[in-house]
């Protein structure tokens, strides 16, 4: 395995459900040597689906991370979830990885959970390639799956390969840079092909293609450009190099063809993986805020706190360390942390900073990770991605730097939850191992979340959707033995306020000695967070030396747990709450007495702010012969449902609207009788909206 960070490649497979990533990292791990036997995703033998539930399912549930070797240059890959309801996963690895392949189905092309990948690499500006996987497959349509690339996801596309046949008669792909054709011989799985000149049958196509590919290059390469102009040959040493700088540059995207299935097309994926994914020295510097650190000892006290400002960590490793927790995996005894190594060097039995909580970590083990498997190493240099024991306060989306030189990287924004269900114990003796249990299954899944309702005694737990809630269930019977009783799902509401509202309160107490005191006025607006920014805003404006710093942390920490329960039981979202005044007693006031005024003056402006509940709404694409696209559209605007989109995709209509949760419980029963078996759909979050007052009546009556 090689150190040279140039021939190291950081990089995830993502893709729609179904699409073939993880039979994609099988011929990977094969054709790398990494393993002698190839896993089928249908016998529940692949190396990273390796928990009981994906083998159960046939579905990747948890991002997997292996290494290979490829070329004298290293791979660690990362292979993702596909169903929508694991989309953190897919955020998390793309959050910290140099490059990706987006995996397409030859026969559906962009689907759904397609441009959910892909917006979220156009985020994180990870430069992609693609692979139309499944050339095998009845129905498959190179051209129409490399132009739904092109439309669909505002993408620049370029073909580095087209394949020769298509489904029964697919046999190899012509490789436009080379111009060579190659066949597979399927009885060697593979790993033998043979390279030869391009048949005269499919000279034609192979040179309007291979044009296609110049006239691309030539608008984002100067240096083709100028061959191109002036009808000079273009060798294929022109044309890496250019594919090279375009692709890491982002400006276009390399197609590749084939099928893992069939294992056609896999060495030459790998080869574009070294040839034109970036390494971590190719990557520009990532950017940290240098943070305000306070030493916990003087918590409560005035301080002098570092000045702010951004800083460049360059991936050096004898640069000061600068590290991303990206994953926690709870585990008993200690829990397992996934970080990617940005700058410096993470070492065995180093103490390390994480400014995000003010604390001092200890690095007590680093591991190389290969699926299930982890090897003890001694250190990991700046680019490397490795999992680490020993932390203790670390979450998902912390840094962990030098002490000396402290920095802080920006999180990860998760979405919000959608979907609720009541869990309760067997037994009353199980509930502290229950809340245990909760507590571990939070800590490892940022888009897991719990709570006990203290009017009713029940504890909710939200997550992405009911596959999210089940398989999670499905761990606390099975891997941490505590049995449990589970409610129905339910939607996940949330509050907010449609209009401006000021409230104050005085709180004054007289105990006999002593009096308790605390002033504080508070103004609740609406709100509008832009991407990325929290959906409930603290701010002051009282002048500074007017209150005590606790006195004025405090009341920021009282709104804001507040808003957690909003004034119906439902979390409070885009909301601005402003501290306008404040005024303390020299000894009556005391963070008791602040926080009580602060939850009073709190519910009474929410009051008066006209509150309103929202719901999810959800981005349903529903693919249905013509026949029944009268009823099925019927039926979604029946659900409250706008259609924003009708389209002809290989022969069937795919229908793209924007439900209330709410009205999609069900939905796979009632669309299978509509059509007869024959459609099919998927659904993700999309935003919050206000209920129609009617409606919302009716559903805080019913809860």
């Amino acid at each position: 395995m090689s150190f040279d960070l140039r021939r190291v490649r950081n990089i995830g497979i993502a893709a729609h459900i179904d699409a073939g990533k993880t039979t994609t990292t099988e011929r990977f791990l094969y054709y790398t040597g990494k393993t002698h036997k190839m896993g089928q995703v249908d016998d529940g033998t692949t190396i990273t689906d390796f928990d009981q539930e994906e083998q159960q399912r046939g579905i990747t549930i948890y991002s997997a991370a292996v290494s290979c070797p490829w070329r004298d240059h290293t791979i660690n890959l990362i292979d993702t979830p596909g169903h929508v309801d694991f989309t953190a996963e897919v955020e998390r690895s793309l959050r910290v990885l140099d490059g990706a392949v987006v995996v397409f189905d030859a026969k559906e092309g962009v689907e759904a959970q397609s441009e959910t990948v892909w917006r979220q690499a156009n985020k994180y500006h990870v430069p992609r390639i693609c692979f139309i996987n499944k050339m095998d497959k009845v129905g498959a349509d190179f051209p129409a799956s490399f132009k739904s690339i092109r439309q669909r996801l505002a993408a620049n596309p370029v073909p580095v390969q087209i394949p020769i046949g298509a489904e029964a008669h697919f046999e190899g792909i012509i490789d436009l840079v080379e111009m060579k054709a190659i066949y597979y011989e399927r009885q060697q799985l593979g790993a033998k092909f043979k390279v030869v000149d391009i048949p005269p049958n499919l000279q034609v196509g192979a040179h309007q293609a291979r044009r296609e590919l110049e006239e691309r290059l030539a608008e984002v390469s100067e240096p083709i450009m100028e061959k191109f102009v002036h009808d000079e040959p273009i060798e294929a040493a022109d044309l890496r190099p250019a594919i090279r700088a375009a692709t890491v540059a982002d400006l276009i995207q390399p197609v590749f063809c084939g099928s893992a299935l069939a294992y056609i097309g896999i060495q030459r994926l790998l080869d574009g993986v070294i040839d034109y994914l970036p390494s971590p020295l190719d990557c520009p510097p990532i950017i940290g805020q240098v943070p305000e650190v306070a030493d916990k000892r003087y918590k409560g006290k005035s301080r002098e706190k570092a000045k702010g400002g951004t800083v460049e960590c360059h991936c050096d490793p004898a640069a000061p360390l600068v590290a991303y927790v990206f994953k926690v995996v709870a585990e008993k005894p200690v829990d397992v942390f996934f970080v990617r190594v940005y700058s410096g060097t993470l070492k065995n039995n180093s103490r390390v900073l994480n400014p995000a909580r003010n604390a001092k970590e200890n690095i007590s083990r680093i591991l190389r990770v290969f699926a299930k498997r982890r090897e003890p190493i001694d250190s990991a240099p700046a680019g490397d991605i490795v999992a680490v024991s020993g932390l203790k306060e670390s979450l998902t989306g912390d840094t962990l730097c030098d002490p000396k030189h402290p920095v802080l990287l920006e999180k990860i924004e998760f979405p919000e939850t959608v979907v609720s269900m009541s869990i309760e114990p067997q037994s009353s003796a199980d509930r502290d191992r229950m809340l245990e249990a909760l507590t571990m299954l939070a800590r490892e899944n940022p888009t897991f979340e719990y709570r006990a309702n203290e009017e009713t005694g029940q504890t909710l737990i939200s997550g992405m959707g009911e596959l999210h809630l089940e398989v999670l269930v499905n761990r606390l019977r099975r891997d941490m033995k505590v049995d449990v009783r589970v409610g129905t799902p339910r939607v996940s509401y949330r509050d907010t306020i449609t209009a401006v509202a000021v409230s104050e309160e005085e709180f004054k107490r007289q105990t006999g000695g002593k009096g308790l005191y605390a002033r504080v006025k508070l103004k609740l607006e609406p709100f509008s967070p832009k991407e990325g920014e929290e959906h409930v805003v603290f701010e002051s404006r009282v002048p500074e030396g007017a209150i005590r710093p606790e006195f004025l942390e405090t009341v920021a920490s009282a709104v804001r747990d507040a808003a957690k329960t909003g004034l119906r039981g439902y979390p409070m979202i885009n909301v601005k709450i402003i501290l306008l005044e404040a005024t303390e007693h020299d000894t009556d006031s005391t963070e008791g007495t602040f926080e009580a005024a602060a939850r009073i003056a709190f519910d009474r402006a929410a009051e008066s702010a006209q509150p309103a509940l929202m719901e999810p709404i959800m981005r349903v694409e529903v693919i249905t012969p013509e026949t029944y696209f009268g009823p099925v559209s019927g039926d979604l605007s029946r659900r409250r449902g706008v259609v924003n989109d009708a389209t002809i995709r290989g022969g069937q209509r795919v229908i793209e609207a924007t439900v209330p949760l709410r009205e999609m419980f069900g939905y796979a029963t009632d669309l299978r009788s509509l059509t007869q078996g024959r459609g099919s759909w998927t659904m993700e979050p999309s935003h919050y909206a206000v209920v129609p007052p009617s409606i919302g009546d009716a559903i805080l009556a019913s809860h």
